[in-house]
């Protein structure tokens, strides 16, 4: 199996919005379809917090991808026509230079010496990619998944002019506390694990357990009650599946499937690279660019069409954040179509519920 992974090497020194600089960094990328001649069949999609560039499958790497069903000939994002990239945010250890990455100047990894990151830097360094790596002076579309979307916002924010159409997926404007006070909790799990170490842990002395509970956080928050509801109800594990000898051991099958959702994701994401990103999350804020208002911030995106997916379900980024997304795209001139899905999933739908997606984004980019 090939890597189908590329990589951009950022300006140097790349400067951060919140002061500091990196050098010699890089940000990873992947690429599906071909680019026309005039440039012009871009659709660059910016992930959520924790998958890489792989969004689909290709050549170079036949493994599927976290959005596998919507990239490839005839899908939602139909590679016969548009030529599509995915790009690993900085400060993920996906490819991308993040506090995992050796300090040129230390030799060693930067770990807590890695500058504040922002969202506005990931989009800043995506930006760097399309226009430096790739050459695409303009996007056809920019599409934003969760923390994706967020970055999108900034990207065409501090771009103007470099985005034609925009689909803004189950994302938002700003952080909400309930979203921040989840964060916080993730980060205190990580924090609180003695083998975190400030920082300086190892492959022998791994927080495990801050990441476990890091991730079963969020699994939950991803996900509806309405769907816990239908999916575990109150059933309890078999008497062999159950912790023996093991004083409040498991007892329940949802306890059961959240363990196994941790344990896939344990010693898959740096530890490190989670605090810094899902900080970054919380830190963004459109009322910054809009003198403390978040339609005066929205007001500042220039572009010509835009489609707002937002779910009714998902408590972790709510649907009326998206609807004031719509609102402000629209205020600012652009024709916007906001879809509100139903699906049982909740924040995660966009990963699962892909027949809806698939019609929404599909028939949005048919048009264009």
């Amino acid at each position: 199996m090939g890597d189908a992974r590329r990589y951009h090497a950022l300006s140097s020194p790349f400067r951060m919005k919140r002061g500091g600089e990196l050098h010699g960094a890089c940000v990873a990328y992947e690429t599906w379809g071909t680019l026309a001649a005039a440039g012009d069949n871009a659709i660059l999609i910016l992930t959520g917090l924790s998958p890489s560039a792989h969004a689909a499958s290709n050549d170079e790497d036949p493994t599927p991808g976290w959005w596998q069903e919507m990239i490839g000939p005839g899908k939602a994002f139909d590679t016969n026509r548009w030529f599509v990239v995915c790009v690993n945010s900085l400060g993920s250890d996906k490819g991308s230079t993040c506090p995992a990455s050796i300090d040129p100047a230390s030799g060693q990894p930067y770990r807590l010496t890695f500058p504040e990151l922002s969202l506005e830097d990931v989009a800043n360094a995506a930006h760097e990619v399309v226009v430096a790596g790739l050459g695409i002076e303009r996007l056809a579309c920019l599409v934003g998944c969760s923390m994706g979307g967020m970055s999108a916002l900034a990207f065409m924010l501090l771009h103007p002019g470099t985005v034609r159409t925009h689909i803004s997926v189950d994302t938002a404007p700003q952080a909400q506390p309930f979203a921040i006070a989840i964060r916080s909790l993730q980060r205190e799990a990580i924090r609180l694990d003695p083998h975190w170490n400030g920082g300086n842990y190892d492959d022998e002395a791994w927080p495990e357990h801050g990441m476990s509970i890091a991730r079963k956080l969020g699994v939950i928050t991803y996900r509806s009650a309405m769907e816990w509801n239908g999916r575990f109800a109150r059933i309890r594990l078999d008497a062999e599946q159950r912790e023996e000898n093991e004083p409040f051991g498991f007892e329940f099958q949802v306890e059961s499937y959240l363990e196994g959702h941790a344990r896939r994701f344990n010693r898959r994401f740096d530890p490190n690279s989670y605090l810094y990103l899902s900080r970054a999350s919380d830190w963004f804020d459109m009322a910054e660019h809009g003198e403390g208002d978040v339609m005066r911030g929205l007001a500042r995106i220039h572009v010509q069409r835009a489609l707002v997916i937002g779910v009714s379900t998902d408590i972790l980024f709510p649907l009326e954040q998206q609807e004031t997304i719509a609102r402000g795209l629209e205020a600012a001139g652009a024709a916007v179509e906001f879809v509100a899905l139903d699906s049982p999933q909740g924040h995660d739908a966009f990963l699962v519920d892909i027949a809806s997606y698939s019609q929404a984004i599909g028939g949005f980019l048919a048009t264009l």
